[in-house]
């Protein structure tokens, strides 16, 4: 088997065992793995491929989530189809900056995420709440903001998305949390078309990076009770390693 398809499974299943455990961040991760790991070569490559993979995992797990009945399908909707736009702009803006300047925008993202989980998480909201005029006004600008900010870096936004959807509407974490993947899903499948587009989406690697986030969701879902009582520790542990991936991305894009 090729060494890069391999390492990228293994990357794939990293970033989806992840995503299972800790929820928002784990997708930031995605591209410092497909340079440094799987040894992708240009950035816009590996943010491109990346991209088209969280798009993916993000729509499996929306599958599941509104099958249980958590996704509040019109703040989810109202957010998303601006973000879409903006992400697609985000994403056209991305691929006409210099690779290596790019990856240290990207790594102050990256740092933005781990510290933004460093957070203790809330859990109350109203799990009734329902779309009106005043939280739609609240939800346009902030998810066509969102939305940019994940297309130009390339990254899901989850950890934008939900805070973002509890501070305009008042819904649940639970609820928020579940509702991002609808935007997750239509930020990343836009940037990654965009990518496409231009030719800048590696079709093996991607593939490699799907089959195995599929192993790393069943490992993740098996462990996610057993961390249950250190959540929160467990998560703070995982966001220095985000900051300290973000200092190393920097390090290297600015070498």
């Amino acid at each position: 088997m090729d060494p890069a398809l391999l390492t990228a499974a293994l990357s794939g299943a990293l970033v989806a065992l992840l995503l299972t455990l800790f929820g928002g961040g784990g997708s930031v991760l995605a591209t410092p793995l497909l340079l440094y790991v799987v040894g992708v070569r240009d950035p816009h490559v590996a943010i491109g491929t990346s991209a088209a993979a969280v798009a993916v995992n993000a729509a499996v797990g929306l599958a599941a989530q509104a099958k249980a009945g958590r996704v509040k399908w019109p703040c989810a909707l109202t957010f998303g189809a601006p973000g879409l736009v903006g992400s697609l702009l985000g994403a056209h803006m991305a691929k006409a900056v210099n690779g290596q300047h790019l990856l240290a925008w990207f790594a102050l993202a990256m740092a933005a995420v781990g510290l933004s989980m460093f957070r203790a998480p809330s859990s109350p909201g109203d799990p009734d709440v329902q779309i009106d005029p005043a939280k739609a006004s609240r939800l346009v600008p902030v998810g066509a903001a969102t939305g940019l900010a994940a297309g130009f870096f390339g990254i899901g936004g989850g950890f934008l998305i939900a805070p973002g959807l509890m501070a305009a509407t008042g819904m649940t974490l639970a609820n928020a949390a579940a509702s991002s993947l609808v935007s997750v899903t239509l930020f990343g499948a836009a940037t990654s078309l965009s990518y496409a587009a231009s030719g800048l989406v590696d079709g093996r690697l991607f593939l490699a990076l799907i089959v195995g986030g599929a192993a790393g969701v069943a490992i993740g879902a098996k462990l996610a009770p057993h961390l249950a009582a250190r959540a929160l520790l467990a998560r703070r542990l995982f966001a220095v390693m985000i900051v300290a991936t973000a200092g190393y991305v920097a390090w290297r894009a600015l070498a």
